[in-house]
């Protein structure tokens, strides 16, 4: 198991931010690396609630977690600090042994330089996910995050 930890800024208020992490239609949105798209199944936002998410990649790939195309992951939220940090527990939903395990990713949400920092933190990764594809796909989607905040969408 390894950890993948990102420091990202954003101009835009941690209450901006916030609410993008907790929006089911923004996380939609930036949830989801360049060449996928995604799909909420489930989205409940409260401290236990359930979120199900599933990622597919655009062209055809037989690199998927949980098909040959897709990448689907359950989880619920831990913790909930409200503009301050968001706690979730997510796990794949595969056969793959190498794959399987629950992971945790915390994002922490800190004034800086007239916007936010985010630390995002991604541990207990499994040993199949190479550590570089996982902060790879993480810069992308808060990129993602980034310019919707930094555009003014606000759910």
């Amino acid at each position: 198991m390894t950890t993948t930890r990102i420091r990202w800024h954003v101009r835009a208020s941690r209450a901006t931010v916030y609410r993008l992490l907790l929006d089911a239609d923004a996380v939609r949105r930036w949830m989801v690396p360049t060449g996928m798209t995604s799909e909420v199944h489930e989205f409940d936002v409260r401290e236990g609630g359930a979120f199900r998410i599933s990622l597919t990649y655009d062209e055809p790939t037989e690199t998927g977690k949980t098909t040959a195309r897709t990448d689907t992951f359950h989880g619920h939220f831990a913790r909930l600090v409200p503009d301050e940090q968001v706690v979730q527990i997510v796990e794949f939903e595969t056969d793959d042994p190498t794959i399987r395990g629950e992971q945790t990713i915390t994002y922490t949400l800190t004034d800086a330089d007239g916007g936010t920092d985010i630390d995002a933190v991604h541990d207990n990764l499994p040993a199949g996910v190479p550590p570089e594809d996982n902060d790879l796909g993480w810069r992308m989607s808060l990129a993602k995050l980034a310019a919707l905040a930094e555009a003014g969408v606000i759910p």
